[in-house]
């Protein structure tokens, strides 16, 4: 989150929108994107101006990201749900040919099944990219046994329009508060996270 913070401040100075903080942003985030940079501008950006913002965000978000960390623990958690027989893949709204080397990086390819990133036009929703991901998958999965765990209320609804289950951590993008209207367990930690979708997937 420090990435993307810094990320938009730097995306937010090429329409003079003042930085924000963490609390500020988690406040003030929605999806799809344009109409997060509508609430701030009070009008809906130009196409000039979205791609202005769009690429000074991935410029930025670029040079910042190899610089964060894995959330500690998350590795245990990985090889604990494969040792307990599950899988797991990743779909990330992050740019695949991005996303993709970035797993990589942080050693943790092999822990997937699959690894998808965002193929289609920056700043919108996830149902289609997570329709598209199962439908990838196969019958390597059983839908009836899958839960998505993401950060944002948008996850949540992917989730529900796939017909598959989804937690949602409070550590990303939005607030508790903005998570809680969705209507999926909402956790603190990825520990309980992962916790829950074992209960969950039976």
């Amino acid at each position: 989150m420090a990435a993307v913070v810094g990320a938009s401040n730097a995306a937010f100075a090429t329409v003079g929108i003042a930085p924000m903080t963490l609390e500020e942003y988690r406040a003030q985030y929605e999806i799809p994107i344009p109409r997060f940079y509508e609430r701030l501008m009070g009008r809906m950006p130009s196409p000039a101006e979205w791609l202005a913002l769009d690429d000074a965000f991935h410029v930025k978000y670029t040079e910042l990201f190899p610089g964060c960390g894995l959330t500690p623990g998350v590795e245990e958690l990985l090889a604990g749900w494969t040792a307990a027989g599950h899988s797991q893949s990743v779909l990330s709204m992050y740019a695949h040919d991005k996303l993709v080397p970035a797993v990589d990086a942080f050693g943790l390819t092999g822990h997937f099944l699959r690894v998808d990133g965002r193929r289609g036009d920056a700043g919108g929703r996830k149902a289609g990219e997570l329709a598209a991901h199962l439908d990838a998958l196969g019958g390597q999965v059983d839908r009836a046994r899958t839960v998505l765990i993401g950060d944002a209320a948008d996850d949540a609804e992917a989730a529900l329009s796939a017909g598959i289950g989804a937690v949602l951590y409070t550590g990303g993008s939005h607030t508790r508060e903005k998570l809680l209207p969705v209507g999926v367990p909402v956790v603190d930690t990825l520990a309980e996270a992962v916790a829950l979708a074992g209960e969950l997937t039976g």
